[in-house]
Order: C-alpha cells, then sequence, then structure tokens
C-alpha cells in the first residue's frame, strides 16, 4: 500500500496536465481551445495506463464572446457579458436588489428595469441561490436586463452562464461587474437610467466528453468524472483544471492497483459543463443507470487542502468518504445536502449514488472562480498529490464487491429538494426534472 501512495505524492502526472490544460487558453465550450483540451485530456489517460481512451463528440450551443458594458450617465462602466446572454441594447432604470433573495424580487417592481443582484446570500440565509436563478427571477419580472454584481473584493467581474435546456440564450442581457462598480452603480445610479449592451454571437458548435477505463470489464462502473471546459475569461485552473488533474492522477494511481479493483472505473471528463451541464446531460441519457455503481465526480477539488463531499442523502457514500478519512487521519467533510449544480447532477436526480467532490476553502462562494483571477498560481501541488490519495482509496473502496451503496427512488430526491428550499429555484430555470 505504501508504494503507491509514495508515487502518487512524487507525482508530477496531475500537475503537469493542469499546467497543459491553463496554458490552452480559451477552453470555452465549443471553442477550438476546449478540444484541444479534451484531447490534451484523452492522451493524458491513456500515457498514464487507462485503455481505450477516446472522445464523444456532441452538438452545443455555442456562444462567443463580444465587447459589453455598463453606460451610466457620463460614464462608462466595466463588465463583462455573462455566456449565452444574447446580443442587445437596453436601456432602464437601474434597481439594485441588494442579494437578490426571492423576496426581493417579489416585493419590488422590476418591469422594464435593469437589476442588480449580487453572488452571495446573507450569512442567515439558509441555502445558496445560483446565478442563474436570480437571473431568471429577473426575467420573470419582466426585468430588460440583468446585472451580476461580485461580492469579492478585487475590481473582478464575475462570469457565469445564463439560458435553459431549452432555450441555451438567455431572454435579456446580463452581465457581470466587480463589487466595487456595483457599489458605485447602486450609490451614484440606483434609480437612474442606465444601458446594459452586449455584443455576443451564437453559433453552432461541437463539444466533446472523454471516455478511458480501468480495472476488469464489467458491466457496472465507478464513473471518476471532472469537466474540462472553462470560462473564456481565465484560465480556469480551479474550475476545472484541477478536477480534471485529479482525474488523470487517480488514474495513474489506480493503473498500478487494476489487481485490486472488482469493478470497472470508467473516467468521465465531461465538455460544455458551464454551460448548463451539456456534455454530462448528454452522457446521462445515453447510460444506463442501473450499470453505475456510484459517481465520483471532481468539481472544486485542490483550491483548498481539506476535501468537502456533498453526498446527496446516500448514507453509504458518507460512510466511505468517512472510512477512507479515518483510515488515512486525514480530515475531511461530508454535507449530506443536496447539490444540483456540476455534472453529478443529471445522474443523481434519477437516484443515482454520487458525490460532488469540492475543497474547503475558507471563503463564501467561488472566490477566485468565474473571474479573470481563477489562475494556477492559486493552487498548490502538495493539495492536489493529497487529495489524489484520498480519492485513489475511496475509488477503490466504492469498487470494491463488499461495498454495498443503496440507490435512492427519484422521488426521493424530489422530496428532499422540496425540503431544502432548492425546488422553487430548479422549477423557474427550467431544470425540474420530474
Amino acid at each position: 500500500m505504501t508504494t503507491w501512495i509514495g508515487e502518487t505524492f512524487t507525482s508530477d502526472a496531475g500537475w503537469n496536465h493542469l499546467e497543459t490544460l491553463v496554458d490552452i487558453g480559451n477552453r470555452m465550450a465549443g471553442s477550438d481551445g476546449e478540444r484541444h483540451a479534451a484531447e490534451a485530456t484523452r492522451d493524458a489517460l491513456a500515457e498514464v495506463g487507462a485503455r481505450d481512451a477516446r472522445l464523444e463528440s456532441f452538438d452545443i450551443q455555442g456562444w462567443t464572446r463580444g465587447s459589453s458594458a455598463v453606460h451610466a450617465g457620463d460614464t462608462t462602466q466595466d463588465s463583462i457579458a455573462l455566456p449565452r446572454s444574447p446580443a442587445g441594447e437596453v436601456t432602464g432604470e437601474l434597481v439594485d436588489l441588494g442579494y437578490g433573495l426571492p423576496e426581493d424580487f417579489e416585493r419590488a417592481d422590476i418591469e422594464g428595469k435593469v437589476v442588480m443582484a449580487a453572488s452571495n446570500v446573507p450569512d442567515y440565509y439558509d441555502r445558496f441561490i445560483h446565478r442563474r436563478e436570480k437571473y431568471y427571477y429577473a426575467v420573470e419580472g419582466g426585468a430588460a436586463a440583468f446585472v451580476f454584481r461580485n461580492h469579492v473584493e478585487g475590481c473582478l467581474p464575475p462570469t457565469g452562464s445564463v439560458g435553459t435546456e431549452e432555450s441555451p440564450i438567455g431572454d435579456v442581457p446580463a452581465v457581470g461587474v466587480s463589487k466595487e462598480v456595483g457599489s458605485r452603480l447602486s450609490r451614484r445610479f440606483d434609480g437612474e437610467e442606465v444601458t446594459v449592451e452586449v455584443d455576443a454571437d451564437a453559433p453552432e458548435a461541437t463539444s466533446y466528453n472523454v471516455h478511458a477505463d480501468l480495472g476488469p470489464d464489467t458491466d457496472e462502473a465507478v464513473l471518476l468524472t471532472s469537466h474540462v471546459d472553462a470560462h473564456d475569461i481565465a484560465e480556469g485552473a480551479g474550475d476545472n483544471g484541477a478536477g480534471t488533474a485529479i482525474v488523470v492522477e487517480v488514474a495513474r494511481a489506480l493503473a498500478a492497483r487494476e489487481e485490486e479493483l472488482d469493478t470497472r472505473v470508467h473516467c468521465l471528463v465531461y465538455g460544455a459543463e458551464e454551460v448548463g451541464l451539456v456534455g454530462s446531460s448528454h452522457d446521462a441519457a445515453e447510460r444506463d443507470h442501473d450499470e453505475i455503481k456510484a459517481i465520483v465526480n471532481n468539481d472544486g477539488v485542490g483550491r483548498g487542502r481539506t476535501l468537502k463531499f456533498y453526498t446527496h442523502g446516500f448514507d453509504d457514500l458518507d460512510s466511505a468518504a468517512e472510512a477512507v478519512a479515518d483510515r488515512f487521519e486525514h480530515p475531511a467533510g461530508t454535507v449530506p445536502r443536496l447539490g444540483p449544480h456540476s455534472d453529478h447532477w443529471p445522474y443523481v436526480q434519477q437516484g443515482v449514488p454520487g458525490y460532488h467532490v469540492m475543497s474547503e476553502t475558507g471563503t463564501e462562494g467561488r472566490g477566485w472562480g468565474h473571474t479573470f483571477a481563477d489562475t494556477l498560481d492559486k493552487l498548490e501541488v502538495r493539495n492536489l498529490r493529497e487529495q489524489a490519495i484520498l480519492l485513489t482509496e475511496l475509488v477503490v473502496e466504492l469498487a470494491d464487491d463488499d461495498t454495498e451503496i443503496a440507490r435512492r427512488e427519484p422521488e426521493e430526491i424530489a422530496a428532499q429538494l422540496e425540503d431544502e428550499d432548492l425546488a422553487a429555484g430548479m422549477k423557474i430555470i427550467g431544470d425540474w426534472p420530474y
């Protein structure tokens, strides 16, 4: 056992692949950069010992960034368009809704207005409200445009897609602004007319999922997943180059431990996650869910030293993660709540056992993620190696014939979404599958 641990803690396979990904540049869904990243990931998985490494293509609605601006008074404020925002120029009264909680939208008259909402929620609020939920509250209220204001200091406008599976291009122009620009707009122009301008193209495009296998050729499989695409404004180091680097590093360790695997491990690196979980939704629609033993989805790993596992009410997943953490005397957090905003979700929503693996950062929200500052210098090779060791052991544990993982009925998942006050938001953005 100690040999593979030492080899993992001195391996450069994952980190080297992370450097390859960030040096590609733009990995926006449907771009040439995303294709290059998928090809490089396929090759990296083959090089570390996974078999049948291959690409699978699928059609998507593309989106190409042009310029954007918020014109207020005689000033033009810096902004970036939110991916899949429609092009257009609209003028309306600016309404700052603060956090943009559902009740904030309910009591405000936003018809024909430019609505601004923050990227976080207050400490007292019992759930996170996703950007797309706030956007569609604005759309439902008849807003002319949406301004998404970062809560993190540092002059960093946030990005993140709008749109739905049925209508990938959003309904009204949407831009992100930094905390500082948002504060300026609120102080000087709340209640005044402002103009939001977005220039963008929406061509048809192609994205790719990367597949490879390890272990015995069983029908049943443990899925080891991440996503390779990133927003076009930064390197996408933490979101989600690190997750894909972890998949490569864990695959390298598993190749050395294949004789211990009772169940096939299927490495699956998705494209087009950042524009609505398109790659994972494509795979979930094609794959026999009864043949999935569990999913280990890595999205947000490496940004802090301590792993955090969203276990989605699957008690057996909770137990397995805690057992591995105890075995290595290494801290790890488990969260039984549902988390519908990464590539595990198209499967978990139907009762397939799945983790969303992240890391504790000590900050609220995404931190540097979805901004220009999501760069390699924010990550440490030590964290990637330590987490690869823990996740390798977890995958071996899940693949063991003696490890039983109970599934859940979709009705149970739906009821939990209602109990956790997530259902209303999912319904308004078109993500309610029941």
